[in-house]
């Protein structure tokens, strides 16, 4: 028996305040943990001791407060490098979430080092926010952008993957699990393809980093994003992790105070990373939390985290499969804790809509996925994702209201 099914998860649902509710008379099933997380109390109460005991800016004040508030933001750095096996706090930079992270390395690195003739490749499977930023750079530099097809099953094509990663390519970034096909990415062979050719990786960790063990350096890569929200922390705090060599080498992004170390009127000098990356106040409330939220995940166990996760969106592909005229995307187990289907008979938005009245809460549209969308000839998909909190009773649940869909549509 593996240990996840010795763990009380119906004591730890209890540790989620938000969950005990009712929207529209009915329980509260909550199934977009894909879009964000909810929060344990240990995190909501570590925010409110922040607020209450130690608010302060950090690194400029020499008084009691903001000593705390630096040595707890601080102390958060390190607690995330240990997190994702980083060799060392300086390798982390806090931002704002997974978006401005890519958009810092794509806008200050891509800034820098990319040319015409340069080639940055994608997959056709990215969120926008690891292709928008790259065509944006592309745009002003030149360069140019490729992309790793997508299978029929959800899967890349990696039998291309030799006819487009050539000593063209630059960057190769890709996303670890996606968030609307649930496809799990080899990342430690991607990564080690890209080094053998000389191209840096960058992974978008988001939809991965709160449900399976990741370990940046077993992984390979040499930088990563990932997002507080999606992890049972705060939102509007997030991480880039970049080798320490590939940080030092990029330009600051932004300007401000912190981030540097003497300005005069005609020039200005620059800390080392990570602070260069960090102008102005950064969100210190949201390091805090995110390192709460990390201590409450290492208490469950990534490992079994997932364990949980898998069964859920088994049981949940298996029961969906029952439905008439329901289409399921993705590729079978393993896979992200999540599922993406199509109903014959509703648009997306009106499934979900029909589900939130019956206290069902899902996702429908495009998920930030238009080109992957397009691929696959759907204006969207309704998307059910799971966290750790939910139960398969839940699942069952959420089938017989998709059963009455199907009855109130036809």
């Amino acid at each position: 028996m593996h240990k996840s099914a010795l763990i009380d998860w119906e004591k730890i649902r209890a540790d989620f305040p938000i969950l005990d509710q009712q929207v529209r008379d009915q329980p509260l099933i909550y199934f977009d943990n894909a879009a964000t997380t909810q929060k344990p109390r240990a995190v909501i109460e570590t925010l409110r001791n922040y607020y209450e005991h130690d608010n302060a800016n950090v690194h400029r004040g020499l008084h009691e407060l903001s000593s705390r508030a630096t040595e707890a933001y601080e102390r958060s750095r390190q607690r995330v490098a240990e997190f994702i096996g980083a060799e060392s706090e300086e390798e982390i930079v806090f931002t704002r979430g997974t978006t401005e992270s890519i958009n810092l390395v794509a806008q200050a690195w891509g800034g820098k080092f990319l040319r015409p003739g340069n080639v940055v490749l994608l997959t056709e499977m990215e969120h926008h926010s690891n292709l928008v930023p790259w065509q944006l750079i592309a745009e002003k530099t030149g360069a140019e952008l490729r992309f790793v097809p997508v299978r029929d099953d959800g899967t890349l094509a990696l039998e291309k993957l030799s006819s487009l990663l050539t000593k063209e390519v630059k960057m190769f970034a890709f996303t670890h699990i996606s968030n609307s096909l649930g496809t799990i990415n080899p990342v430690t062979e991607l990564c080690a393809r890209a080094r053998a050719i000389g191209a840096l990786t960058l992974v978008d960790l988001a939809q991965s980093i709160g449900h399976i063990p990741v370990n940046v350096r077993e992984l390979g890569c040499d930088l990563a994003a990932f997002s507080g929200h999606k992890m049972a922390g705060p939102t509007g705090i997030g991480v880039l992790y970049g080798r320490r060599e590939i940080l030092e080498a990029i330009p600051p992004w932004q300007g401000g105070g912190e981030m540097i170390t003497s300005v005069t009127l005609q020039k200005t000098t620059f800390k080392r990373s990570p602070h260069r990356f960090e102008a102005g106040t950064p969100d210190i409330a949201g390091a805090i939390g995110l390192a709460a939220a990390i201590d409450y995940l290492e208490r469950i166990g990534r490992a079994d985290i997932f364990q949980h996760d898998s069964r859920l969106t088994s049981y949940a592909m298996e029961r969906l499969t029952e439905i008439p005229s329901l289409r399921l995307l993705g590729p079978p187990a393993p896979r992200g804790a999540l599922v993406g289907f199509v109903m014959a008979a509703a648009h997306p938005h009106d499934l979900t809509t029909f589900a939130d009245q019956r206290g069902l809460a899902l996702r429908g549209g495009h998920h930030c996925n238009q080109p992957l969308m397009r691929r696959f000839g759907l204006p969207g998909t309704t998307r059910a994702s799971f966290y750790f909190y939910n139960t398969l009773e839940e699942i069952d649940r959420m089938v017989e209201i998709l059963r009455d869909a199907v009855h109130f549509f036809a």
